[in-house]
């Protein structure tokens, strides 16, 4: 069989790639992932992995070619004999397991509860199984969090259609798939961080028998099977064989006795709690709930009302299954704080009244202050959970300042001629080129210009050893919607011109927003440049993105009253005015040098205008 190797979109702006070298020629074997050729865009030199092991059997667009996204570029051949046999053994254990079931295909319909796991196994049994493992996302990662499966087993995927999302320690992402098919297994649960190069899930790439794959999907979605995997940590999942017995323990234990007694009805339909357990819409306003996340409120009595108010971290906002386990226990944790505090309470009046001990303990304060806020459940505060980035922000903050001791220079810019030049040509530009044209791109020139002059500051520091970058890869810090930051890279940024860093900066600024930036292109970056100006701010002092060992901050840009020395006379002008800011590790940084840096940009912005610049 055959697997079709694609030019893959590289950017929203991205329509085409030319194809530098084959790494591969035909006949030679390929491993998944491993390196097949390289492509050129107007943006980045890059490799193209494999989609899948095999033997290159052909190459249908040639060195040198510009090809369109989307066309098929090469075609693997993937070894049957040695992937057809590898799931042989598991329709024997299927065969075991219920026999019935994998005879006849109409039988996972009447037993829905029983068949997971094998129509998949006796469904694929004449399809071709493709490995898919955890893509090694960059030189540093050597593991991957599987955060949301957006293809279940038995569901249809098309080649390079999302199938799930990871995080690693750099960035969260979208896993396209290798191959068009149906996902037969899913090898590695929600939430499990696997190393790099294991097998995650199989595509049954072949459509020979699956006529048994509609089933599977509506046994996984509507199945009992799944939600004992999903609320196994939650004490409400050993109840439900008694739904009797559930109530007993609610008088004596208020954390236990909340969640036991939804649980049993919400198998059946909307509980026996009036408003709890009720069923959660797929949808509800522009919010979609994954059948996991539905299968878990109505589990646990989370009313709708009450899934709208928790904050999601899942992709455009949604509420993932970790979310959901995480409210859960702050709202248990919730119910049986102000259990203790009563105690206290009742205790002085009563029956601590006679012994004076008690009433002189300093202690009795301290429950009555946590209890207070905490009882409330969010009448005077709200517990906001920090999600996966801005926990990696957090920590990459806190280390860099451990790390580096910071310094940051000052300089202002009279860049009344810049402003001119994009006040002239922003129409034209936008017209000419589809892109915006901000000031951040002739910044970026600037930095460029002082980082050869300077080369010092385009390093970082190993141990007793400067490590001194002969490329200049710059990092931009975007804003992401849901208040997160991103240091997005411009890789070989003194090889591009002002229009090439215009579309470079809003293609990577717009894949940041829209979570499709791939984890290469949020590392490997030897300067930064914040622009905290789009805000309106005068001057910061940024933080510096380690192992870097320098940022640039730039400010607002104000009109600003200047004295100026015209004909030997000091004349008060107006001008455009700018202020940059240098933090620089002063580990290997010296003041002088870091005003030295600033004088170079300084003077190159304010020698741009629209005589000197060309677009």
């Amino acid at each position: 069989m055959r697997v079709d190797v694609v030019m893959p979109k590289m950017g929203e702006s991205v329509q085409e790639g030319k194809i530098i070298r084959w790494v591969k020629r035909v006949g030679e074997r390929v491993e998944q992932d491993e390196t097949l050729l390289e492509i050129s865009t107007d943006k980045v030199d890059t490799e193209i992995p494999a989609p899948a092991s095999g033997i290159l059997a052909e190459i249908l667009a040639p060195e040198g070619e510009t090809v369109p996204v989307g066309t098929v570029i090469a075609r693997i051949e993937v070894e049957v004999a040695a992937e057809g046999a590898a799931p042989a053994p598991e329709p024997e254990k299927a065969v075991e397991a219920a026999p019935a079931a994998s005879v006849e295909p109409a039988a996972p319909s009447v037993q829905a509860p029983t068949p997971i796991p094998s129509p998949a196994p006796a469904a694929m049994a004449s399809a071709q199984l493709l490995d898919v493992v955890m893509p090694k996302m960059g030189e540093s990662v050597q593991e991957g969090k599987i955060i949301r499966w957006v293809k279940r087993v038995g569901e249809r995927v098309e080649q390079d259609e999302t199938l799930l999302e990871i995080s690693t320690d750099k960035v969260d992402t979208e896993i396209p798939a290798p191959a068009s098919g149906v996902l037969a297994e899913i090898l590695a649960p929600e939430g499990e961080t696997v190393p790099v190069g294991t097998v995650i899930a199989r595509i049954a790439v072949t459509e020979g028998a699956i006529s048994t794959g509609a089933p599977t999907r509506q046994e996984v979605l509507s199945s009992k099977a799944p939600e004992p995997s999903v609320t196994a940590p939650p004490s409400p999942v050993t109840p439900p064989p008694s739904p009797v017995a559930a109530p007993a323990p609610a008088i004596a234990e208020p954390a236990a006795s909340v969640q036991p007694t939804p649980a049993p009805p919400a198998r059946s339909g909307n509980g026996h709690d009036g408003g709890v357990g009720e069923r959660i819409p797929r949808m509800s306003g522009r919010r979609f709930y994954s059948p996991l996340v539905r299968a878990i409120a109505e589990a646990e009595g989370i009313s709708l009302q009450e899934l709208e108010q928790i904050p999601g971290t899942g992709l455009e906002g949604r509420v993932t299954k970790h979310d959901l386990l995480r409210y859960l226990e702050q709202r248990r944790a919730r119910i049986a704080q102000p259990v203790q505090p009563p105690t206290p309470a009742e205790a002085t009046p009563t029956v601590e009244a006679p012994t004076a001990p008690p009433r002189i303990e300093v202690r009795e304060p301290t429950p009555r202050v946590e209890a207070v806020p905490t009882a409330p459940a969010g009448a005077e505060f709200e517990v906001i959970p920090m999600d996966h980035v801005r926990q990696l922000i957090a920590e990459h903050m806190v280390r860099s300042k451990h790390t580096s001791p910071h310094v940051t220079s000052v300089d202002e810019a009279d860049v009344t001629g810049l402003v001119r030049l994009r006040e002239r040509y922003k129409e034209e530009f936008e017209r000419r080129e589809g892109v915006k044209l901000t000031y951040m791109p002739f910044f970026i020139r600037a930095a460029i210009e002082a980082l050869k002059a300077f080369p010092l500051l385009n390093a970082s520091v190993d141990g007793k050893n400067i490590i001194v970058h002969k490329r200049i890869n710059i990092g931009i810090a975007t804003a992401l919607p849901n208040g997160n930051l991103i240091v997005p890279v411009i890789k070989n940024a003194d090889a591009l011109s002002i229009t090439g860093l215009a579309r470079a900066v809003q293609d990577l600024a717009q894949r940041a927003r829209t979570k499709k930036l791939l984890p290469d292109e949020v590392q490997g970056g030897t300067f930064s440049i914040t622009n905290f100006g789009t805000f309106g701010t005068l001057l910061g002092t940024p933080i510096i993105n380690q192992p870097q060992v320098a940022i640039l901050g730039i400010g607002a840009i104000q009109k600003r009253p200047v004295v100026r020395e015209i004909d030997g006379s000091d004349v008060i002008v107006v001008r455009h005015m700018v202020y940059l800011s240098l933090s620089f590790d002063h580990r290997i940084i010296d003041g002088m040098l870091a005003g030295q840096f600033l004088q170079v940009v300084r003077q190159s912005l304010e020698r741009m205008n629209e005589h000197t610049v060309q677009l």
